[in-house]
Protein backbone atom coordinates (compact mmCIF):
# COMPACT_ATOMS: atom_id res chain seq x y z
CA UNK A 1 0.00 0.00 0.00
CA UNK A 2 1.42 3.55 -0.85
CA UNK A 3 2.19 6.15 1.42
CA UNK A 4 -0.87 8.05 -0.32
CA UNK A 5 -3.22 4.79 0.43
CA UNK A 6 -2.14 4.42 4.39
CA UNK A 7 -2.05 7.77 5.35
CA UNK A 8 -5.24 8.13 4.17
CA UNK A 9 -6.23 4.82 6.18
CA UNK A 10 -4.44 7.57 9.19
CA UNK A 11 -6.64 10.85 8.15
CA UNK A 12 -9.64 8.19 8.13
CA UNK A 13 -9.55 8.41 11.94
CA UNK A 14 -9.24 12.00 12.53
CA UNK A 15 -12.55 12.27 9.67
CA UNK A 16 -14.14 9.84 11.74
CA UNK A 17 -13.55 11.68 15.08
CA UNK A 18 -14.69 15.00 13.48
CA UNK A 19 -17.72 13.44 12.01
CA UNK A 20 -18.76 11.64 15.19
CA UNK A 21 -18.67 15.42 17.05
CA UNK A 22 -20.21 17.27 14.21
CA UNK A 23 -17.22 18.94 13.12
CA UNK A 24 -16.87 19.16 9.45
CA UNK A 25 -13.19 18.79 7.60
CA UNK A 26 -12.79 20.19 4.65
CA UNK A 27 -13.40 17.93 1.46
CA UNK A 28 -15.21 15.11 4.15
CA UNK A 29 -18.47 13.91 3.68
CA UNK A 30 -20.68 11.70 5.76
CA UNK A 31 -24.13 9.88 5.48
CA UNK A 32 -26.23 8.74 8.01
CA UNK A 33 -28.79 5.55 7.77
CA UNK A 34 -30.71 3.30 9.82
CA UNK A 35 -29.53 -0.16 10.49
CA UNK A 36 -31.67 -3.08 11.78
CA UNK A 37 -31.04 -4.85 14.88
CA UNK A 38 -27.91 -7.60 14.17
CA UNK A 39 -28.99 -11.25 14.70
CA UNK A 40 -26.62 -14.36 15.34
CA UNK A 41 -24.61 -16.12 12.75
CA UNK A 42 -22.40 -18.79 12.29
CA UNK A 43 -18.80 -17.89 12.22
CA UNK A 44 -16.57 -17.84 8.90
CA UNK A 45 -14.23 -20.97 9.09
CA UNK A 46 -10.19 -20.50 9.48
CA UNK A 47 -8.50 -19.30 6.12
CA UNK A 48 -5.30 -21.46 5.24
CA UNK A 49 -2.60 -21.03 6.56
CA UNK A 50 -0.44 -18.18 5.57
CA UNK A 51 2.62 -19.18 3.32
CA UNK A 52 5.82 -16.55 3.28
CA UNK A 53 7.00 -15.84 -0.37
CA UNK A 54 10.77 -15.81 -0.91
CA UNK A 55 12.49 -12.96 0.76
CA UNK A 56 9.23 -12.02 3.76
CA UNK A 57 10.81 -11.22 6.97
CA UNK A 58 10.94 -14.36 9.36
CA UNK A 59 7.76 -14.94 11.46
CA UNK A 60 7.40 -13.92 14.82
CA UNK A 61 9.03 -16.69 17.37
CA UNK A 62 6.70 -19.22 19.40
CA UNK A 63 8.91 -19.14 22.51
CA UNK A 64 7.05 -16.45 24.39
CA UNK A 65 8.23 -14.71 27.86
CA UNK A 66 6.06 -15.16 31.10
CA UNK A 67 3.89 -11.89 31.37
CA UNK A 68 2.20 -13.28 34.81
CA UNK A 69 5.27 -11.87 36.55
CA UNK A 70 4.46 -7.70 35.72
CA UNK A 71 2.23 -6.15 38.20
CA UNK A 72 -1.09 -4.20 36.36
CA UNK A 73 -2.64 -0.74 37.40
CA UNK A 74 -5.33 -1.57 35.08
CA UNK A 75 -6.86 -4.91 34.91
CA UNK A 76 -10.46 -4.37 33.34
CA UNK A 77 -12.70 -7.72 34.47
CA UNK A 78 -14.07 -9.32 31.12
CA UNK A 79 -16.53 -11.60 33.28
CA UNK A 80 -20.02 -12.14 31.85
CA UNK A 81 -21.04 -10.42 35.01
CA UNK A 82 -19.23 -7.03 34.55
CA UNK A 83 -20.99 -5.04 31.84
CA UNK A 84 -18.99 -3.92 28.88
CA UNK A 85 -19.26 -0.08 29.60
CA UNK A 86 -17.73 -0.27 33.06
CA UNK A 87 -14.50 -0.23 31.54
CA UNK A 88 -15.76 0.89 27.85
CA UNK A 89 -17.68 3.83 26.01
CA UNK A 90 -18.90 2.89 22.13
CA UNK A 91 -18.24 5.45 19.68
CA UNK A 92 -21.36 5.45 17.69
CA UNK A 93 -22.48 6.05 13.89
CA UNK A 94 -22.29 5.00 10.59
CA UNK A 95 -21.07 8.05 8.69
CA UNK A 96 -18.02 6.07 6.71
CA UNK A 97 -15.61 7.84 9.62
CA UNK A 98 -13.72 9.56 6.48
CA UNK A 99 -13.10 6.28 5.12
CA UNK A 100 -16.00 5.16 3.51
CA UNK A 101 -16.38 2.26 5.55
CA UNK A 102 -19.85 0.18 5.66
CA UNK A 103 -19.92 -0.62 9.30
CA UNK A 104 -22.75 0.93 11.60
CA UNK A 105 -20.90 1.45 15.07
CA UNK A 106 -23.37 0.63 17.55
CA UNK A 107 -24.07 -0.23 21.52
CA UNK A 108 -25.95 -3.58 20.92
CA UNK A 109 -24.70 -6.71 23.20
CA UNK A 110 -24.77 -8.65 20.28
CA UNK A 111 -21.62 -6.87 18.72
CA UNK A 112 -20.11 -6.21 21.80
CA UNK A 113 -19.74 -8.89 25.34
CA UNK A 114 -18.32 -11.05 27.37
CA UNK A 115 -18.26 -14.33 26.75
CA UNK A 116 -17.99 -17.17 28.88
CA UNK A 117 -14.12 -17.55 28.55
CA UNK A 118 -13.60 -14.75 30.23
CA UNK A 119 -12.34 -13.06 26.77
CA UNK A 120 -13.82 -9.64 25.60
CA UNK A 121 -15.50 -9.72 22.29
CA UNK A 122 -16.13 -7.17 19.36
CA UNK A 123 -18.29 -8.74 16.84
CA UNK A 124 -18.62 -7.41 13.33
CA UNK A 125 -21.98 -9.15 11.68
CA UNK A 126 -22.23 -8.89 7.55
CA UNK A 127 -25.80 -9.66 6.93
CA UNK A 128 -28.00 -9.41 3.81
CA UNK A 129 -25.91 -5.83 2.91
CA UNK A 130 -25.96 -4.86 6.31
CA UNK A 131 -23.56 -4.31 8.56
CA UNK A 132 -22.90 -3.24 12.52
CA UNK A 133 -19.99 -3.71 14.37
CA UNK A 134 -18.38 -2.02 18.08
CA UNK A 135 -15.79 0.76 18.56
CA UNK A 136 -15.08 1.37 22.62
CA UNK A 137 -12.61 3.53 23.61
CA UNK A 138 -11.43 2.78 27.78
CA UNK A 139 -12.85 4.89 30.29
CA UNK A 140 -9.10 5.11 31.95
CA UNK A 141 -6.09 6.43 30.16
CA UNK A 142 -2.35 5.28 30.50
CA UNK A 143 -2.17 7.82 33.75
CA UNK A 144 1.20 7.34 34.05
CA UNK A 145 4.78 9.13 32.77
CA UNK A 146 6.10 5.27 32.44
CA UNK A 147 4.30 2.16 32.08
CA UNK A 148 3.35 -0.56 29.66
CA UNK A 149 0.27 -1.63 27.86
CA UNK A 150 -0.12 -5.07 27.33
CA UNK A 151 -2.90 -7.65 25.43
CA UNK A 152 -3.62 -10.30 24.22
CA UNK A 153 -5.39 -11.11 21.02
CA UNK A 154 -7.05 -12.84 18.12
CA UNK A 155 -7.77 -10.69 15.86
CA UNK A 156 -10.56 -11.81 12.82
CA UNK A 157 -8.51 -11.95 9.09
CA UNK A 158 -10.95 -11.63 6.33
CA UNK A 159 -11.37 -9.55 3.10
CA UNK A 160 -12.87 -6.48 4.11
CA UNK A 161 -12.31 -6.63 7.76
CA UNK A 162 -10.02 -4.18 9.67
CA UNK A 163 -9.63 -4.83 13.65
CA UNK A 164 -7.40 -2.46 15.15
CA UNK A 165 -5.90 -2.14 19.17
CA UNK A 166 -4.50 1.90 19.20
CA UNK A 167 -3.92 4.83 20.82
CA UNK A 168 -5.31 8.28 20.88
CA UNK A 169 -4.96 11.03 23.02
CA UNK A 170 -8.30 12.32 25.33
CA UNK A 171 -11.05 14.16 23.72
CA UNK A 172 -10.65 16.92 22.26
CA UNK A 173 -7.21 16.61 20.58
CA UNK A 174 -5.78 17.62 17.24
CA UNK A 175 -5.13 14.83 14.45
CA UNK A 176 -2.30 13.73 13.85
CA UNK A 177 -0.53 16.70 15.68
CA UNK A 178 -1.25 15.16 19.17
CA UNK A 179 -0.28 12.04 17.99
CA UNK A 180 -1.49 8.41 17.48
CA UNK A 181 0.20 5.08 18.32
CA UNK A 182 -1.36 1.75 16.28
CA UNK A 183 -0.22 -1.16 18.72
CA UNK A 184 -2.31 -4.11 16.34
CA UNK A 185 -4.12 -3.72 13.02
CA UNK A 186 -4.61 -5.93 9.86
CA UNK A 187 -6.97 -5.76 7.16
CA UNK A 188 -8.21 -7.98 4.59
CA UNK A 189 -6.65 -10.79 5.88
CA UNK A 190 -3.10 -9.87 4.67
CA UNK A 191 -1.83 -11.53 8.03
CA UNK A 192 0.52 -8.56 8.37
CA UNK A 193 0.49 -6.80 11.33
CA UNK A 194 1.07 -2.56 11.21
CA UNK A 195 2.56 -1.05 13.79
CA UNK A 196 2.52 2.79 13.38
CA UNK A 197 3.22 5.98 14.76
CA UNK A 198 2.00 9.04 13.67
CA UNK A 199 2.12 12.80 14.59
CA UNK A 200 3.44 16.20 13.15
CA UNK A 201 0.80 17.83 10.46
CA UNK A 202 -1.38 16.16 7.90
CA UNK A 203 0.32 17.40 4.62
CA UNK A 204 3.07 16.30 2.13
CA UNK A 205 6.13 17.74 4.46
CA UNK A 206 5.66 15.54 6.94
CA UNK A 207 5.20 12.65 4.86
CA UNK A 208 7.98 11.27 7.45
CA UNK A 209 6.64 11.73 10.43
CA UNK A 210 4.06 8.67 9.60
CA UNK A 211 5.88 5.55 10.56
CA UNK A 212 5.22 1.83 10.49
CA UNK A 213 6.54 -1.55 10.33
CA UNK A 214 4.99 -4.72 8.90
CA UNK A 215 5.30 -7.74 10.98
CA UNK A 216 4.05 -11.10 9.03
CA UNK A 217 2.56 -13.25 11.40
CA UNK A 218 1.06 -16.66 9.14
CA UNK A 219 -0.41 -17.85 11.52
CA UNK A 220 -2.71 -15.13 12.95
CA UNK A 221 -6.04 -16.47 12.44
CA UNK A 222 -5.45 -19.72 14.37
CA UNK A 223 -2.77 -18.36 17.43
CA UNK A 224 -3.77 -15.30 20.02
CA UNK A 225 -0.45 -13.15 19.71
CA UNK A 226 0.28 -10.74 22.88
CA UNK A 227 1.22 -7.09 21.51
CA UNK A 228 2.73 -4.82 24.16
CA UNK A 229 3.82 -1.26 24.24
CA UNK A 230 5.85 0.64 26.60
CA UNK A 231 6.80 4.02 27.24
CA UNK A 232 8.85 6.24 29.43
CA UNK A 233 8.51 9.86 29.57
CA UNK A 234 10.40 12.73 31.72
CA UNK A 235 8.20 14.26 34.23
CA UNK A 236 8.11 17.38 31.94
CA UNK A 237 6.12 15.54 29.32
CA UNK A 238 9.04 16.54 26.87
CA UNK A 239 10.52 13.57 24.75
CA UNK A 240 10.89 10.41 26.23
CA UNK A 241 11.09 6.68 24.66
CA UNK A 242 8.44 4.09 22.96
CA UNK A 243 8.51 0.27 22.09
CA UNK A 244 6.78 -2.14 20.67
CA UNK A 245 6.51 -5.93 21.17
CA UNK A 246 4.98 -8.62 19.38
CA UNK A 247 4.97 -11.72 21.65
CA UNK A 248 7.94 -10.48 23.88
CA UNK A 249 10.24 -9.72 20.59
CA UNK A 250 10.37 -5.71 20.08
CA UNK A 251 9.25 -5.00 16.54
CA UNK A 252 9.93 -0.75 16.47
CA UNK A 253 11.64 1.62 18.68
CA UNK A 254 10.42 5.58 18.41
CA UNK A 255 11.54 8.90 20.09
CA UNK A 256 8.30 10.41 21.76
CA UNK A 257 7.47 13.18 19.40
CA UNK A 258 8.14 16.55 20.21
CA UNK A 259 4.80 18.15 20.08
CA UNK A 260 2.40 15.41 20.68
CA UNK A 261 0.92 14.96 24.01
CA UNK A 262 1.49 13.68 27.14
CA UNK A 263 1.22 10.25 27.44
CA UNK A 264 -0.57 9.67 30.23
CA UNK A 265 -2.85 11.31 28.14
CA UNK A 266 -3.39 8.50 26.04
CA UNK A 267 -6.72 6.12 25.57
CA UNK A 268 -7.27 2.69 24.13
CA UNK A 269 -9.50 2.36 21.26
CA UNK A 270 -10.05 -1.19 20.07
CA UNK A 271 -12.56 -1.75 17.04
CA UNK A 272 -13.47 -4.03 14.16
CA UNK A 273 -14.36 -1.32 10.52
CA UNK A 274 -15.59 -3.43 7.55
CA UNK A 275 -14.93 -2.13 4.11
CA UNK A 276 -14.00 1.49 2.74
CA UNK A 277 -10.33 2.71 1.33
CA UNK A 278 -8.29 0.35 3.51
CA UNK A 279 -10.02 -2.79 2.46
CA UNK A 280 -9.28 -1.24 -1.20
CA UNK A 281 -13.72 -1.45 -1.66
CA UNK A 282 -13.52 -5.04 -0.66
CA UNK A 283 -16.73 -6.09 1.31
CA UNK A 284 -17.25 -8.62 3.83
CA UNK A 285 -18.89 -12.17 3.14
CA UNK A 286 -22.06 -12.27 4.96
CA UNK A 287 -21.01 -13.97 8.55
CA UNK A 288 -19.91 -12.72 11.94
CA UNK A 289 -15.95 -11.50 12.48
CA UNK A 290 -14.74 -11.95 16.04
CA UNK A 291 -12.05 -10.11 17.85
CA UNK A 292 -11.13 -11.10 21.06
CA UNK A 293 -9.27 -9.36 23.93
CA UNK A 294 -8.23 -12.34 25.99
CA UNK A 295 -6.58 -10.70 28.39
CA UNK A 296 -5.66 -6.57 28.63
CA UNK A 297 -3.78 -4.56 31.54
CA UNK A 298 -1.84 -1.77 32.11
CA UNK A 299 1.59 -2.15 34.08
CA UNK A 300 3.79 0.03 35.85
CA UNK A 301 6.85 -1.63 34.05
CA UNK A 302 7.52 -3.77 31.17
CA UNK A 303 7.90 -6.96 30.41
CA UNK A 304 11.54 -8.29 31.79
CA UNK A 305 11.80 -5.06 33.48
CA UNK A 306 13.27 -1.23 32.64
CA UNK A 307 16.69 -2.29 32.04
CA UNK A 308 15.16 -4.83 29.12
CA UNK A 309 13.54 -1.72 28.06
CA UNK A 310 16.35 0.57 27.84
CA UNK A 311 18.31 -2.29 26.02
CA UNK A 312 15.57 -3.18 23.43
CA UNK A 313 15.56 0.40 22.74
CA UNK A 314 19.00 0.97 21.71
CA UNK A 315 18.86 -2.34 19.45
CA UNK A 316 15.64 -2.02 18.35
CA UNK A 317 14.31 -0.96 14.74
CA UNK A 318 12.78 2.15 13.93
CA UNK A 319 10.02 2.21 11.82
CA UNK A 320 10.50 3.49 8.23
CA UNK A 321 8.61 6.07 6.63
CA UNK A 322 5.18 4.98 4.97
Amino acid sequence: MSFKDILGKAKARAEGFAAQHNIQIPGSTSTSQNHPAPQQYQAQQPQQPYQPHPGAPPPIPQNRPSYSSIHPYWNPSFSRSTPVTDNFRHQLGDHGWGNNELQNYVDNPANSFHDDQGNLVLRAIASNGQFTSARLTSHTTLGRDRGSLVATISPPCASGIWPAFWLLPREPFTWPNDGEVDIMETWNADLVNHTCLHWGHFNGEDWNKHRVVETHLHNMPHTAHTFEFAWNQPENGIGGKMVWYIDGRIVMKADVPEGTRRMNDFQVIINVAMGGNVCQGKRPDDGVYDLKIHSLKMCDEPTGGWGKFESDWHHGPEGHAM
